[in-house]
């Protein structure tokens, strides 16, 4: 005779397993360490001083 299950514990069980695969699937997709955010952010920040020198701006005369 096979083993009842409790179906509570079967679905909570499962949907503990989907929020984890998406959790996983979040942390491949958005995850970076602090070194890769501070060094996307200074190159950001280089990026926008380089453009910034490079304005033109108009002579009011």
């Amino acid at each position: 005779m096979a083993k009842p299950i409790n179906l509570r514990q079967a679905r909570k069980a499962k949907n503990r397993d989907a929020k984890q695969k998406q959790a996983a699937e979040n942390r491949v997709k958005f995850g970076r360490n602090k070194a890769e955010r501070t060094l996307s952010q200074f190159d950001q920040q280089k990026l926008q001083s380089h453009l910034d020198g490079h304005k033109h701006q108009p002579d009011d005369k």
